[in-house]
């Protein structure tokens, strides 16, 4: 019998960041590779990838990295994964036509070329494992769930999903091949649980795309949409309603020309007219009522491009009286304030702001009666609910139960725990590193929490500055104490305390210098605590203070 481990090192208890192992004997099957974009707090991060350190340890058992989807949160850290191990991946053809372009533009493994195109009939056996695919629905053509087969049965990975009975051909789910897999037996599901917390049935994509049609061709100016750049079904929507009213559509916003004109490549995008895109220096050529902007971005919101836009700083686009602002994608919890504030600007802008969810509820991940309709289909012995926060991990528990799979079944696994097949149940046994890896430019790891906390203080209370040479010999101040300070303080109006900050060091300095010993630690050490006590007095705030002590012999 095979022994069987399944271990989450990204994708549970948050979203995004999705990257599950299977280990079956010594094989390990990598089920996606994807990032976060940061939180607030994190400031100045570009990307949050998962700790990959057990990987990187045991890259020689790793069998291939199987996708499942093209967006950011399933093959974005695909990259730093093949940066320290050359495996083979797996994924659909625009998978994996998405996943070069992130593979491209990271220097270390731009040239790595070990992919491998599958599509839902396809089986690649392992030793004793064989791995198959059946298809799903998202927002993105080609989603495929993943089936590792092994002795102790099927493990089933749905990466996102969710059932529309109207989706077309390359979106539609194989509810065929569901209800065979769930014949075959099914050992453990790793279902999406992103929209579990919700009953509400999502809108079809064909009522969307009604949506957005009717918007469009009721509205007699311009039309600025903002969407998520690799959200593949809602631009194609965008295109066929520019054709239907005779606009010509405008690309701005991060990476939506790469991805668009990969998608067009590869006819997983359709024009019904070539001369349909244009670019942004053309739009002058054309009235207003003649055009949609497609403003994209590569996180949950392509907000701050509209930001952007309503001030007068974006590179192509100002919005003006008449322009229409329609907002094709669903805020995350965590973007409504920011969205909110766009919105009055935008309206001080002259602007009109509507979103699609004022009248659908829109989202790529399927409600608690979806998950429940695939429990049915597949009838796991046990349910890992992933991808989500834990209140969304939590509700997929619920609604499972709801339909008599017991609590004892159910796993909601923590990050990095090692949950083994062991005598008929899954047990923890130990636990592997995992966590955030924070990604700032070509940094990789090194900014950790004492970084964001010093970025945190700089970004509150600013920085302060203060440099003095002395003559640890001689023990006397050679160049007296100079004050600098960004983000702190006004200067113009509080040159009294830059002026007595001075004197204090100059005094500080002097005294410990008449002492018999000297260490500059200490020395640094005195001048940032009287300092920061003075200045806490006086402004009741506490700056980062750096002082600089240069010895003049």
């Amino acid at each position: 019998m095979s022994k069987v481990k399944i271990i989450a090192l990204g994708g549970v208890r948050e979203n995004g960041k999705n990257l599950y192992i299977a280990e079956v004997d010594e094989s390990i099957f990598v089920l996606d590779a994807g990032l976060k974009y940061p939180e607030n707090e994190q400031l100045g991060v570009d990307v949050v990838i998962p700790n990959m350190d057990y990987l990187f340890e045991n890259s020689d058992r790793i069998a291939g990295v199987f996708l499942t989807h093209g967006h950011a949160d399933a093959i974005g850290a695909l990259p730093y994964l093949l940066a320290e191990t050359k495996v083979p991946v797996f994924g659909s053809e625009l998978t994996i036509e998405l996943a070069k372009l992130f593979v491209k533009n990271n220097d270390v493994v731009k040239k790595f070329n070990d992919f491998h195109v599958i599509d839902e009939n396809t089986e690649i056996e392992f030793g004793n494992v064989v791995v198959s695919f059946f298809r799903t629905t998202h927002s993105i053509p080609e989603s495929l769930g993943i089936v590792i087969k092994t002795d102790e049965g099927n493990i089933v990975y749905t990466g996102d999903f969710k059932f529309d009975q109207s989706a077309s051909q390359s979106y539609a789910t194989d509810f065929g091949r569901l209800a065979e897999i769930g014949r075959e037996g099914v050992l453990a599901l790793l279902s999406d649980s992103a929209n579990a917390d919700s009953n509400v049935q999502v809108a079809s994509e064909s009522e969307v795309g009604d949506e957005i049609m009717h918007t469009i061709g009721d509205w007699d100016g311009r039309v600025i949409v903002a969407a998520v750049a690799s959200n593949l079904s809602r631009i194609q929507q965008v295109f066929d309603a520019a054709a239907d009213t005779g606009r010509r559509v405008v690309l701005t916003g991060f990476d939506v020309e790469n991805i668009v004109r990969t998608a067009i490549r590869l006819k997983k995008l359709s024009l019904a007219d070539e001369r349909l895109l244009i670019k942004p220096k053309e739009m002058s050529k054309f009235e207003d009522h003649e055009l949609i902007i497609l403003e994209t971005g590569r996180m949950g919101e392509p907000i701050n491009g509209l930001r952007k836009m309503s001030i007068g700083r974006h590179r192509y686009v100002e919005i003006k009286e008449g322009d229409l602002v329609y907002i094709v994608t669903t805020p995350s919890i965590a973007k409504e304030a920011v969205v909110a504030r766009v919105e009055n600007m935008i309206y001080q802008a002259g602007g009109i702001v509507k979103l699609i969810t004022q009248h659908l509820r829109v989202s790529g991940h399927g409600n608690a009666r979806d998950l429940q309709l695939l429990l049915n289909l597949l009838k796991p012995q046990f349910l890992f609910p992933i991808q989500g926060e834990y209140r969304e991990l939590d509700a997929h528990a619920r609604a499972a139960m709801e339909i008599g799979i017991l609590p004892e079944r159910i796993f909601i696994p923590r990050r990095g725990t090692i949950m083994e097949y062991d005598r008929g149940d899954f047990v923890p046994a130990g636990s592997v590193s995992a966590g955030d890896v924070l990604i700032d430019g070509n940094a990789i790891g090194d900014v950790g929490n004492i970084v964001l906390r010093d970025r945190k203080v700089l970004s509150e209370d600013g920085i302060f500055i203060v440099a003095i040479s002395v003559n640890r010999r001689e023990k006397k101040i050679i160049s007296k104490a100079k004050v600098h300070t960004r983000g702190f303080i006004y200067i113009k109006k509080s040159r009294d305390i830059l002026i007595e900050s001075a004197e204090l060091i100059n005094k500080t300095v002097e005294d410990y210098l008449a002492k018999d010993e000297f260490d500059w630690s200490e020395l640094k050490g005195n001048v940032r605590d009287v300092l920061s006590k003075y200045l806490f007095e006086q402004t009741k705030r506490r700056p980062a203070i750096l002082p600089v002590v240069m010895e003049v012999k």
